[in-house]
């Protein structure tokens, strides 16, 4: 049998999943971060470009220049995959391509001016859509939002620091 969800529930424990704290605030956590970039993404018609470009170049604006073997590990895809989408956003203006200055054997891709603008014209409009959804909030609960959210980001750098 299948338990449907109603509008705004979240899902109650799993199986197979140990029963406390724990992992009951990875589960809710884990489906409201789905739910929220859902949201989000509604307003990502203002960069005109679909999510796998739009993330490649999220990682170039914010991350710097990075080679294709290095895009495609961060993007967890193959290769030719990243290659594909690199040439995509180099035709729109919005990446070019540069040879290493550390070793001429390496081709580094990186943010043009263009690119860096459409992202964050697209950033600014899902920060908006977040900030909607939040409207309303006591002051204090966003607090307790921002330090959560903030937390969850130093959790999550010093994981990619050891992967």
């Amino acid at each position: 049998m299948v338990n449907h969800l109603r509008q705004g529930d979240l899902p109650g424990r799993l199986p197979g999943v140990p029963d406390d704290e724990l992992h009951q605030t990875a589960n809710v956590l884990h489906s409201a971060s789905l739910r929220l970039l859902r949201r989000a993404r509604t307003v990502d018609g203002t960069m005109d470009l679909d999510g796998p470009r739009a993330s490649l170049l999220a990682v170039l604006v914010f991350g710097g220049p990075r080679s294709v073997s290095q895009l495609a590990a961060i993007e967890q895809v193959s290769a030719p995959a990243i290659t594909k989408l690199v040439n995509s956003l180099e035709e729109q203006g919005m990446v070019e391509r540069a040879i290493a200055t550390h070793d001429r054997r390496v081709v580094l891709v990186s943010a043009t001016r263009a690119g860096r603008k459409v992202l964050e014209r697209g950033r600014a409009a899902r920060v908006r859509a977040v900030a909607d959804l939040l409207e309303g909030l006591p002051a204090r609960d966003l607090r307790t939002i921002r330090r959560s959210a903030e937390k969850i980001g130093q959790l999550l750098a010093r994981s990619d620091d050891h992967a």
